[in-house]
C-alpha cells in the first residue's frame, strides 16, 4: 500500500464522509477525478493527461478495429461489463475488478505492475503510468463497491 494511500485511508477513518475530498487532493494530473465509474471513464479510460499518459481506449477499444485484448473494452458503455466481476482474459483465475477488494482486483495489479501479472504494466506504452493518487482513487471506487455510476 502506498504511503499516500495509507494516509488517505487513515484520514477517511477519522473524517468519515470527507474521505473522497481527501482523495481528490492526490488526483495529480486529473484534478477532477472522483471514485466513480463515470469520472474514471472520463478522466482515465477516455482521456490522456498532462503527464503524457495515453488514454486507455487507445488500445482497449473495438471502434474501427478489432480490440487489442478481445473482451476487455474500456470504451464508454462497455467498461463496466469488461471490469466488474469479469474474469481476466489473460490470467486464469484472476478477476478484473472484485467489488470491495482492490488488492484482489487484477486491474489494480496491472496498473501497479505487481509481481505475477501476465504481460506488461498498464498502460503498455508507459511510462508515464497512472500516478499513485490516480490509482488510489480507482482503489476507492472498488472499495465502495465498484458501482456502475
Amino acid at each position: 500500500m502506498s504511503r499516500q494511500y495509507a494516509i488517505a485511508v487513515a484520514l477517511c477513518a477519522l473524517t468519515g464522509s470527507a474521505c473522497d475530498e481527501n482523495l481528490k487532493d492526490i488526483a495529480g494530473p486529473t484534478p477532477n477525478l472522483e471514485p466513480t465509474l463515470s469520472s474514471i471513464q472520463r478522466e482515465i479510460f477516455s482521456a490522456s493527461d498532462s503527464t503524457g499518459r495515453s488514454a486507455c481506449i487507445q488500445c482497449h477499444t473495438n471502434v474501427g478495429r478489432p480490440p487489442a485484448v478481445p473482451g476487455f473494452l474500456l470504451t464508454e458503455g462497455q467498461s463496466y461489463q469488461s471490469l466488474v466481476g469479469r474474469a481476466s482474459v489473460n490470467k486464469p483465475g484472476a478477476v478484473n475488478v472484485i467489488a470491495g477488494d482492490p488488492d484482489g482486483s487484477y486491474l489494480i495489479q496491472k496498473l501497479e505492475g505487481s509481481a505475477g501479472i501476465v504481460g506488461l504494466r498498464m498502460p503498455r506504452n508507459g511510462p508515464p503510468y497512472l500516478t499513485e493518487g490516480q490509482i488510489s482513487i480507482i482503489r476507492r471506487w472498488i472499495e465502495l463497491g465498484a458501482k456502475n455510476d
